[in-house]
C-alpha cells in the first residue's frame, strides 16, 4: 500500500471500474479451463458493472494463458453483450501494425463499440523469444512512437489513398490506450492526446510522478478531449479479513514465481508464506506489489480511499488473482461493492 493519512475524502462517485486477466493457468487444470474462467469471469464482471475486461499478451510463459489476446477477444465477446473488451495490452513491436489494425478492425466490425486497443512497447517476453517473434524485423522500443502512428493512420479515413490499406479497419473508431510504467509512456500519451493506463499493480514506482505529468502536459487530440488515467491494482476481496489473507498466498506465491524468473501456475492457498519465500523475497514482493487491496468491503474502504487521496484516477483496473474460481466471483462482487 501506498503511505496512509489521517484524512480521507469520500470513495470517488461514478468513477469507473475495470477488469485485467492473464488466464493464468491453476495448478491441477490447463488452458482450456482458464479460457473457461476467463469467460465466466467476462459474464460475471458484465453484470456487476464493471466498465472493461482487458487481457495482457505474453510469451513463452507455460502457465500464462493470454499469448494470443486477439483470439480470446473474439471468444470473450461471442460470450457477452454489453461489457468492453480489449487489450492491455498488444505489444506492438511484436506486430505488424497493419496486422494489428486488421484484427481489431475485424474485432470492432464483429462486437462494434465493444472493442479497446491498449498497447505496450516492452516484447511481453524475454529477448530471445522476442526474437523468435520478430523473425529478424528489427523493431525496438525506439521505434513505437512511429509505429504508433502508423497503426493510427491505418484506422483513419484519411488512409484512404495509401497504397497500403488496412480493412476492415479504415474509418473504425477503435479507441487506442498507452500503457507503460515509466514516465516515458506518460511523455508519449500526453503527446499524442490518448489515454493512458499505469501498471501499477506490479511496477508502482512512478506512478505518482507518471500521472501527475499526464496530467499537467496533456495535449488534446481528434479522440481524446481530456485527460483518462487508468492506474491497475491488485485487489483480494472476501467476507472477512482472514479469508482474505488466506486467498492472498495464491497471488504471493504467482508473483514468487516474478521474483524467481519462473511461470508458476496459480497455486492453492496455504496458511503461511513463511516457509516458502525468504526474506528478501518477501521484501520485494512488497515493494514490487505496494499497490495491493486485502480485505473485506469496510476494510478495503479506507485503503482505496487512502489511494485515491494520493493519486488521481479517472478509472480503476483490478487484478484478482484467487484459485478458487467461486472466491474469485465473490472478491469482484465485494470490489464492485466498494467502488460502485
Amino acid at each position: 500500500m501506498l503511505t496512509n493519512h489521517k484524512q480521507l475524502p469520500n470513495l470517488k462517485s461514478n468513477l469507473p471500474y475495470s477488469l485485467l486477466d492473464l488466464a493464468i493457468i491453476r495448478e491441477d487444470y490447463d488452458a482450456r479451463d482458464a479460457y473457461e474462467r476467463c469467460l465466466e469471469i467476462a459474464k460475471h464482471a458484465e453484470k456487476l458493472g464493471y466498465t472493461r475486461m482487458w487481457l495482457a499478451e505474453h510469451h513463452n510463459m507455460a502457465n500464462v494463458g493470454s499469448s494470443s489476446p486477439q483470439i480470446l477477444l473474439g471468444y470473450l465477446a461471442n460470450g457477452t453483450s454489453t461489457i468492453r473488451l480489449g487489450s492491455g495490452g498488444i505489444m506492438l513491436p511484436n506486430h505488424s501494425p497493419l496486422i494489428i489494425a486488421e484484427q481489431f478492425g475485424t474485432l470492432a466490425t464483429l462486437y462494434p463499440n465493444r472493442i479497446d486497443l491498449g498497447l505496450g512497447r516492452a516484447p511481453g517476453t524475454d529477448q530471445t523469444t522476442a526474437a523468435a517473434l520478430r523473425r529478424g524485423r528489427h523493431e525496438s522500443v525506439q521505434e513505437f512512437p512511429s509505429d504508433l502512428d502508423d497503426l493510427r493512420r491505418y484506422f483513419s479515413e484519411d488512409n484512404m489513398d495509401s497504397k497500403v490499406r488496412a480493412f476492415p479497419a479504415e474509418g473504425l473508431n477503435v479507441p487506442i490506450y498507452l500503457l507503460g510504467s515509466s514516465m516515458s509512456s506518460a511523455v508519449l500519451a500526453s503527446q499524442k492526446g490518448l489515454p493512458y493506463a499505469f501498471a501499477s499493480h506490479f511496477a508502482p514506482g512512478y506512478l505518482i510522478n507518471a500521472s501527475r505529468y499526464y496530467r499537467e502536459n496533456f495535449q488534446p487530440s481528434e479522440h481524446q478531449a481530456k485527460p483518462h488515467f487508468i492506474s491497475c491494482v491488485n485487489v483480494i476481496a472476501a467476507d472477512t479479513d482472514e479469508e482474505a489473507h488466506y486467498l492472498a498466498t495464491s497471488f504471493f506465491q504467482t508473483a514468487l514465481g516474478i521474483i524467481r524468473g519462473k511461470s508458476y501456475p496459480m497455486k492453492k492457498p496455504v496458511d503461511s508464506m513463511e516457509n516458502i519465500w525468504n526474506e528478501a523475497e518477501a521484501s520485494a514482493i512488497q515493494n514490487m506489489m505496494a499497490c495491493t487491496f486485502i480485505g473485506t468491503k469496510e476494510t478495503l474502504k479506507p485503503q482505496f480511499e487512502s489511494f485515491f487521496q494520493q493519486v488521481e484516477v479517472d478509472e480503476l483496473m483490478v487484478s484478482t488473482n484467487i484459485y478458487d474460481p467461486e472466491k474469485r466471483l465473490r472478491s469482484l462482487e465485494i470490489t464492485a461493492e466498494v467502488l460502485g
